[in-house]
């Protein structure tokens, strides 16, 4: 008995939001100062930057190869750990997350012209991936990650395909910087 009074109520409730306008001010039409309806003015699309979210540049290397170069010896705790060398000298640990554990896997993305979309968050010396760009011999910037070409299907690390657990392969596209990147300074230079 309780679940028929449960079923009910819960259909009742569907049906009334389904009654219901998606906003309250969806049921009122805008007025013109003369007392005509005006037609609904069109949400622009939100230009304004990401938060945070800034574009680094550099080649990531091994921290132990970056260090010896600056004359210290580093033990074997440092063997795996990657960096972005910025123009500047400054050396930036990478997290291995979703999208920088690639560095850490793919030694193809390593000792290279790269720019990194990423943030790091105050406090925090580790540079959080979200978007790489590498660039080939000719220097044309090429946005980077890994493709099954059977299921099309992109990924970010090298591992199966999610869906045919097939091989995958590291894929090159041409292309710019998204659009709130490119009037920003870019940091690090």
């Amino acid at each position: 008995m309780w679940i028929r009074i449960l079923l009910g109520v819960l259909a009742w409730g569907l049906l009334a939001v389904g009654a219901r306008p998606a906003h309250p001010a969806a049921s009122v039409a805008p007025v013109n100062t003369d007392g005509k309806l005006s037609p609904p003015k069109s949400k622009p699309h939100d230009k304004r930057p990401k938060r945070n979210i800034e574009l680094f540049t550099g080649e990531v290397v091994m921290l132990r190869d970056a260090l010896k170069r600056r004359g210290i010896v580093a033990f074997d705790e440092f063997e795996k750990q990657v960096v972005l060398e910025t123009p500047g000298g400054e050396l930036i640990p990478i997290v291995p997350d979703w999208r920088g554990r690639a560095f850490y896997q793919d030694k193809r993305l390593r000792d290279r012209k790269v720019e990194l979309v990423g943030r790091q968050r105050k406090g925090i010396p580790y540079l959080q991936v979200l978007t790489i760009f590498t660039f080939d011999k000719q220097g044309v910037r090429q946005y980077t990650d890994y493709w099954c070409d059977l299921c099309s299907i992109p990924m970010y690390e090298i591992k199966p395909c999610d869906c045919c657990q097939d091989q995958i392969r590291i894929r090159f596209q041409p292309r710019e910087l998204p659009d709130y990147l490119t009037n920003q300074k870019t940091t690090n230079e």
